[in-house]
């Protein structure tokens, strides 16, 4: 891939531009505004996005809306989401300084003093790109600066700050939590990493560097080389941590695996082992689960007899892989079924939609570095 330069699946395909188009700005309209949004304003300055799913305010939803507003060219939702997260999310004290609670009421009312990294990787690779689409402002508004200091939190908490960092130092793997050994393979984003690598205090640079390296390589252990599948929450050696919920499985969190891996492939030109691991994904979900699409699976690909809650969601990044592998065998079998699904609607949607709109992004040549 040239640099730059972005592959509109959808149109390579054959699918009408007019319509692309339509089906893009559908998809702010439904999330930001329509009837089914999971957007809101408290007041002319302020927003934020509800997990209808779990009534609460996540750090998740807050820097994916917030990176979708940057792709969008919407300054004025990316201002009133940050400033939320900065009023109401912002830990100013205790072991978690500096990192963000990862669960709020509504209210504002903080139902968690603790963080969950993925949220802190998207706000800073968010107002990373906002300081390159639309500069710098003040105070909290100067996106880079913002960016820089929580990434040093993140990566040097425990060493010169207190509490710990959302980083593994050694290894260079990002944590599931700061208090934990462990990984969420989901929450690795090379391609972020590989931005930080360019942006971030110069001190901290080739730390960046190592860690795109570093979850590439822990990518390919974590997917299953059979079926592509990966396990909600990873030890660093790739198997799946173990307890008794479906953590170990490929259930909610782990979709996002997918689309990370097929971003960081249209923006970097991705790794031939986990292209190949991306073709097995779409593979096992073709033939070994065909007519069994919504149960969940052990990586193995054994079905649990569970029923998975984000439908919408597994479909989207099923097809967000097409824009990594588009000349796969099943490439455009699911590109095609992901066409023909409307936006979630309901209690879930929350979770859903977000997943679908980054896979929809990815595949009309819309999800842009900045």
């Amino acid at each position: 891939m040239v640099m730059g330069r972005y592959r509109n699946i959808f149109l390579e395909y054959g699918y009408p531009a007019e319509e692309i188009q339509r089906k893009k700005d559908l998809i702010w309209y439904e999330i930001f505004e329509g009837p089914e949004k999971v957007y809101y304003e408290e007041d002319p300055e302020l927003g934020y996005v509800l997990d209808t799913g779990n009534d609460d305010v996540r750090t998740e939803g807050m820097s994916y809306a917030m990176l979708l507003a940057v792709e969008y060219d919407r300054k004025d939702i990316f201002d009133r989401l940050w400033g939320w997260v900065k009023k109401y999310m912002y830990l100013e004290n205790g072991f978690h300084a500096h990192y963000f609670a990862w669960s709020v009421s509504p209210d504002g009312q903080k139902n968690s003093y603790g963080p969950a990294p993925d949220g802190e990787e998207f706000f800073a690779l968010s107002l990373f790109f906002a300081r390159n689409r639309w500069g710098n402002g003040e105070g909290i508004f100067n996106y880079s600066q913002e960016a820089q200091n929580l990434l040093s939190y993140c990566v040097h908490k425990g060493e010169r700050y207190a509490g710990l960092p959302m980083w593994n130092r050694e290894n260079k793997l990002i944590k599931f939590i700061p208090e934990v050994d462990f990984t969420d393979p989901s929450y690795h984003c090379p391609h972020f990493y590989q931005q930080f690598a360019l942006y971030a205090n110069e001190e901290d640079r080739k730390f960046w560097t190592e860690a795109a390296f570093a979850s590439r390589e822990y990518l390919k252990k974590a997917m299953n080389e059979k079926t592509g599948l990966s396990p909600e929450y990873g030890h660093y050696d790739g198997t799946p941590v173990f307890d008794k919920r479906n953590h170990p499985h490929f259930f909610s969190d782990a979709y996002r695996t997918a689309l990370n891996v097929a971003v960081d492939s249209q923006w970097f030109g991705g790794d031939d082992v986990l292209k190949e691991r991306l073709t097995k994904l779409q593979e096992f979900f073709a033939t070994t689960a065909k007519g069994k699409e919504n149960f969940i699976y052990t990586v193995a690909g054994e079905n649990t007899g569970e029923e998975v809650l984000h439908p919408v969601g597994l479909l989207a990044t099923l097809a967000s892989a097409s824009a990594a592998i588009p000349e796969g065998p099943y490439a455009q079998q699911f590109v095609a079924e992901f066409w023909q699904t409307p936006l979630r609607t309901g209690v879930r949607r929350y979770y859903d939609n977000f997943l679908y709109a980054f896979s929809y992004l990815g595949l009309s040549g819309n999800y842009k570095m900045f």
